[in-house]
């Protein structure tokens, strides 16, 4: 079966049901596995090149709306009759639901029920752990410096601040993004700063940019040092790998609970 990709996290999702040789084609921001590398490039995940996609008469393409101006390419898909299905996985259910659905729709059911439960057990894992965590730190979770976006109630990320045994500082606002402003943040008083910058390697954040901000130098989180620089792909993402960010962030905060993972 040809399958084609048309962002990141669908294809994360491929590699975790074990299906990444059924890729012909991804986004170019596609970056792991390292079997895909030698793929075709279809273009931007918000500028996918349709031609190109109907060029390699896919048997079924991986769209998404997890990014806002996707709409786009399910139009396009749909104008040319290209078989696809549409993934806009905003909670971790919704990331076991997809693994599921596309192993359905690849005729390969029992993959998708294994890699669920799989996916499941360990989230079952980490929230056991959590559970036990009296000191429930807030974290700041920065998508984008300016203007300031960072998740709200209604994103994967509530989700993994509270399994690493923490809170999202801002999961009182109904939405899954947040348009806010700096002076916001140093009201609320966050415990962590996570910055995780959509579409930017971790390598290139400095940390130290938080400090030229009006009142920040005056955080606790800052005067601390908690000030964590995380892997985008880890957490921007609506993909399985959520769960090794979920990890790798509850032994952040909290080492000593988390150590036997």
């Amino acid at each position: 079966m040809k399958i084609l990709s048309l962002c990141p996290s669908n294809t994360e999702l491929m590699e975790y049901l074990g299906f990444t040789h059924m890729l012909a084609g991804v986004d170019d921001y596609s970056d792991w596995p390292d079997q895909i590398s030698g793929l075709p490039r279809l273009g931007p995940d918000l500028s996918i090149n349709m031609d190109k996609v109907e060029e390699l008469k896919p048997d079924l393409v991986l769209a998404s709306l997890s990014v806002p101006g996707m709409e786009k390419n399910v139009e396009e898909l749909k104008k040319r009759h290209i078989p696809h299905i549409v993934l806009n996985p905003q909670s971790l259910e919704d990331i076991e639901q997809d693994l599921i659905t596309v192993s359905e729709k690849v005729g390969k059911p029992e993959a998708g029920i294994s890699a669920a439960k799989g996916f499941r057990a360990k989230t079952e894992e980490l929230k056991k752990i959590s559970a036990g965590i009296k000191e429930k730190s807030s974290l700041y979770w920065e998508w984008w410096p300016k203007p300031v976006f960072t998740p709200g109630k209604i994103n994967w990320l509530t989700e993994i601040s509270e399994i690493a045994g923490a809170k999202n500082l801002f999961s009182d606002v109904e939405l899954a993004s947040v348009q806010t402003d700096w002076d916001d943040v140093l009201k609320r008083q966050p415990d962590y700063i996570c910055l995780a910058w959509v579409g930017v390697r971790r390598e290139k954040v400095n940390p130290e940019i938080v400090l030229k901000r009006p009142g920040w130098s005056e955080l606790e989180a800052v005067k601390q040092n908690k000030i964590l620089v995380l892997e985008e792909e880890l957490y921007c993402r609506p993909s399985p790998r959520l769960i090794e960010g979920a990890v790798g962030l509850a032994k952040k905060i909290h080492p000593e609970a988390f150590s036997s993972l």
